[in-house]
């Protein structure tokens, strides 16, 4: 929207090139660790990884989509999820033995980083409006989620899991449950 508007004040051939560049630059070369394309995931990750398409990842008997997303099921990822552009990652391992609203929870926090970026807060929210929204996060639920993210200490990216519980009861608050039929 804003390139439409420079675009429309005459800035629009200078502010093209310059993305042209940036953005070739930027294919051609990922810019962190967080940047791996899918198909290069799946080339390095080995022979345990398994890819689901978009649409048909169940967890729990509940079929999780986000958007046109499609799922990497990698046992030897570090951590319980991630989301690269264009493709989230589930460890089974780690999630095995956890609460399925927890469960449940961490993909819609990674399916969340898809659309808002990197901010962890953000995800958060995200993650639990869209349980909330869609029935699968109730009151209980959202105590099983805050009682594993307490657990966690603060990084530089993630607040201190008492910190994250308190925003994320707020937002729970502020996400309504569809009604019937939508």
């Amino acid at each position: 929207m804003v390139l439409k508007y420079l675009c429309l004040l005459g800035l629009c051939a200078s502010l093209l090139l310059a993305g042209a560049s940036r953005d070739a630059r930027a294919q051609a070369e990922p810019t962190s660790d967080l940047d791996i394309p899918l198909a290069e995931y799946m080339a390095k990750a080995g022979p345990d990884v398994k890819l689901i398409p978009p649409g048909k990842l169940k967890i729990d008997k509940h079929r999780m989509v986000c958007g046109k997303r499609p799922t990497v099921i990698d046992p030897n990822f570090d951590s319980w999820g991630g989301a690269y552009p264009g493709y989230l990652i589930l460890n089974p391992d780690r999630l095995k033995g956890l609460p399925t609203p927890v469960k449940l929870f961490i993909y819609a926090h990674e399916c969340g980083h898809q659309f808002i970026g990197r901010n962890e807060g953000a995800a958060d929210c995200f993650g639990i409006k869209r349980g909330r929204r869609y029935g699968w996060l109730k009151e209980e639920g959202l105590a099983q989620v805050c009682d594993f993210i307490s657990k966690l200490k603060g990084t530089s990216d993630h607040a201190a899991g008492p910190k994250r519980c308190k925003k994320m009861r707020m937002c729970y608050l502020e996400a309504a449950p569809r009604a019937a039929g939508n």
